[in-house]
């Protein structure tokens, strides 16, 4: 059922023209536009495995970071490398430790713990690295906005190289953004303005990649080894939700198949534990349960395990560490369930709000980010979930924001109210005293520009299309489109007034209902959606229980439904059928039947 609003993406160009071009059906061809695929792209993301990542010496400033490192091999400099606590920090770091140790430097790792630590480079991890006799610091999916911790490190006469890809902290002057650098040897990172690199989109994980190719050109490394990377860039990627085209797309498409059969013991056991070993590992798989559980270590426990499991070389120790944490991404879940609950509660008082300000003193602070999620998801709204600190007069939060509403921005409107804050458009963390908490509501609300139509929850359809059009042909090609993600969603497909002929519930559970669709033209076919329980309840709701019954039992009927629906292939017993898995629906106007 749906009650979100189902709107048609009005995207225009002679789809027939561009099918006819790049021999796929026209339907494609829509799917592509309306992801702002331009034409003189079409053949690299219809055929990523033929298409070419860019130049990595591309990205500003790549040339002096690689001077950094080799000069302070060839002086046995001690390097450290800092990293984020979340998936994409850890695959970041993993990469830039393997590889610089592959290239001679005498380095190590540092992961900060999400509740002692906080997100970023501290002033303390300085002086720990001077102290260590630590002479360069690189810093991988973080660092762009660490301007005081290393103005000190400069200031000691550490090198410091930043390899990130959040966004660049910014001043408001005159009504321009000004943006502020913090001081280093070199930044790599894509979204400096000053940064000519093609491709903005990279996680933290993909800059690391991009700097290791590098360094082992000049260190005339073989280039094949970098194929061992490709599905740690490929869990970062997806894990981060950074869009998947461009290089993200190539990123992924040739990283997931190699997470099943990878080289790395503790990748292999982590699929293990997961219970995937005979399984195509797709982007569903990767972002809900390989990429929580090398999360969940930086949630409740610290980072520094996932980073360890990746280090180990022994299969059998390799496969302990991964099954505790598969047992920490279990508690992660039911603590998580727990919060959204009294979330929910907390939200019925506050339903009228524009932007969601969420108090919930007894959460992990490392589920707000999860939970602010989970909110969003069910209300459509900007969602900020504040919790406890180890300081009693301190919260910190996470945010999660909807397409219309730029979280960075949102904060940079109340920063005085702030300790500090840092994210994009669509995530954020923050932290603030306690007694600015109803203030940090106020102004956010006060504030907020957000329509009624902002806020309306809408699903996207990219195609009105008739199920019977529907061709094993053509789900091969939109599956072609695959790996589906942030900026690649899984197309959606809608039809008006279809007759449920017949139904069956099915499955141990009874939770699976599949049902016989019937067009205007007599065209049937087969459809299924993962709610018996909900879609039973709004067909006697809206027909009438008579007509229910007759649905079940096959006879004529007058239930009628809009779909929005994903077409795939049913295989069983050795026959293949195209299945209608529907997504949403609602109620269409009743025909009566003869």
């Amino acid at each position: 059922m749906s009650d979100r609003k189902w709107i048609i993406r009005a995207k225009r160009a002679d789809f027939f023209a561009l099918g006819e071009k790049f021999h796929i059906d026209p339907v494609v061809a829509r799917l592509l536009v309306n992801r702002d695929i331009k034409e003189e792209d079409f053949e690299d993301f219809l055929h990523p495995e033929e298409a070419a990542f860019h130049d990595p010496y591309q990205i500003e400033d790549m040339n002096q970071a690689v001077r950094v490192i080799i000069h302070g091999i060839e002086e046995g400099h001690k390097m450290r490398i800092i990293s984020d606590y979340d998936v994409d920090g850890v695959m970041s770091n993993y990469i830039l430790y393997t590889g610089l140790k592959r290239i001679g430097a005498d380095v190590d790792y540092v992961i900060p713990h999400r509740v002692k630590d906080g997100y970023g480079i501290s002033r303390e991890m300085i002086d720990d690295a001077i102290n260590d006799g630590i002479t360069t610091i690189v810093t991988c999916d973080n660092g762009i906005a660490a301007k005081d911790a290393l103005q000190k490190a400069k200031a000691a006469g550490l090198s410091v190289v930043i390899t990130d890809h959040h966004q660049v902290p910014f001043n408001m002057e005159d009504g321009e953004k000004k943006y502020i650098l913090p001081p280093a040897d070199a930044i790599l990172n894509s979204k400096k303005e000053s940064c000519h690199y093609p491709y903005k989109e990279l996680c933290g994980a993909g800059v690391a990649y991009k700097f290791v190719e590098c360094l082992y050109d000049k260190r005339d490394i073989p280039k094949e080894e970098l194929d061992d990377f490709l599905e740690f860039v490929a869990v970062a990627t997806i894990c981060d939700v950074v869009p998947l085209n461009g290089e993200n797309r190539l990123f992924v498409t040739k990283g997931l198949p190699r997470i099943r059969v990878s080289n790395n013991q503790g990748m292999r056991a982590l699929v293990r534990a997961n219970e995937l070993s005979d399984t195509t590992i797709n982007a569903g798989h990767v972002g809900f349960r390989i990429g929580p559980c090398i999360n969940a270590s930086g949630r409740l426990e610290s980072a520094m395990l996932s980073m360890e499991l990746f280090l180990e070389e022994d299969a059998e120790k390799a496969i302990s560490k991964a099954q505790e944490l598969k047992e920490i991404n279990d508690e992660r879940k039911e603590l998580t369930r727990q919060g959204v609950d009294k979330a929910e509660e907390i939200v019925r008082d506050r339903i009228t709000d524009k932007v969601y300000v969420i108090y919930i003193p007894e959460c992990h602070e490392s589920l707000a980010g999860i939970i602010a999620g989970r909110i969003r998801e069910r209300y459509n709204r900007p969602v900020f979930v504040l919790t406890d600190s180890e300081d009693a007069e301190v919260l910190k939060g996470s945010g999660r924001s909807t397409e219309e509403y730029h979280m960075y921005e949102a904060l940079k409107e109340c920063e005085e109210v702030l300790i500090k804050f840092g994210g994009h458009a669509g995530a954020a963390g923050f932290s603030l005293y306690r007694d600015k908490l109803e203030e940090f509501k106020e102004r956010l609300n006060d504030n907020c520009k957000l329509t009624d139509d902002d806020l309306a929850a809408k699903v996207m359809i990219d195609v009105p299309m008739p199920i019977a059009y529907v061709t094993e042909e053509l789900i091969g090609q939109i599956e072609s489109l695959a790996p589906f993600g942030q900026g690649n969603p899984r197309p959606v497909f809608a039809q008006k007034d279809l007759r449920i002929r017949s139904a069956k519930i099915l499955g141990k559970e009874q939770s699976v209902v599949k049902v016989v669709l019937e067009d205007t033209d007599g065209f049937a076919g087969e459809g299924i959606y993962f709610n018996a329980s909900e879609f039973s309840e709004n067909i006697i709701s809206w027909f009438g229980q008579e007509e229910y019954d007759k649905m079940m039992h096959g006879w004529l009927n007058n239930v009628m439904l809009n779909i929005i629906y994903y077409p795939d292939i049913n295989e069983f017993n050795g026959n293949r059928t195209i299945q209608y898995k529907i997504m949403e629906y609602s109620m269409a106007t009743i025909r009566e039947v003869l």
